[in-house]
């Protein structure tokens, strides 16, 4: 296995009824399903990525069920690892590394583009393998912030559309 799908922050808080809600969530989460079903197919890793606030309140808080990963998304991936991270980057003090063993290829995907995402593939750590960002499978608080935020990635490292959009 050569290549991983790294799914970062599909969680509740990020749409209707959470927190912050981020710009044509479902509709990402939709094809990041997809996306996680056409991976397993072709018998690529799947890794699921949970950021958890230490907070009592607010975004991410441990016991609130704003921190929880989609149910979609738990579906379509089945027993796959899930890194719980507390900051920006899921390589950053989490063992993200530990699951990519043998991986070449990491295609990052999920939600704040211009924050999660960016960090984790301009993680140090990141750059041990080959880089790529699937464009339509991430979401920002607005449309402008993840296009800006892709516009700058496409710079610095590879930046695709999911291979059924």
């Amino acid at each position: 296995m050569s290549r991983a799908l790294i799914v970062i922050d599909v969680q509740n808080d990020y749409f209707p009824g959470g927190v912050l809600p981020l710009h044509d969530a479902e509709e990402v989460e939709a094809r990041i399903v997809s996306e996680i079903d056409r991976a397993r197919a072709a018998g690529d890793r799947v890794v699921l990525i949970r950021h958890v606030s230490p907070a009592e309140t607010g975004l991410f808080a441990a016991k609130s069920s704003g921190a929880a990963i989609r149910p979609a998304i738990l579906g379509a991936a089945g027993a796959v690892p899930i890194v719980t991270k507390q900051l920006a980057d899921a390589f950053q003090d989490t063992d993200l590394a530990t699951h990519l063993d043998g991986v070449r290829e990491i295609r990052i995907c999920g939600m704040m583009t211009q924050n999660c995402v960016v960090f984790t593939a301009m993680s140090e750590a990141a750059a041990a393998f080959d880089v790529c960002v699937i464009g339509d499978l991430c979401a920002a608080p607005s449309e402008i912030v993840h296009k800006v935020a892709l516009s700058a990635l496409s710079s610095k490292l590879r930046v695709e559309n999911a291979a059924g959009a």
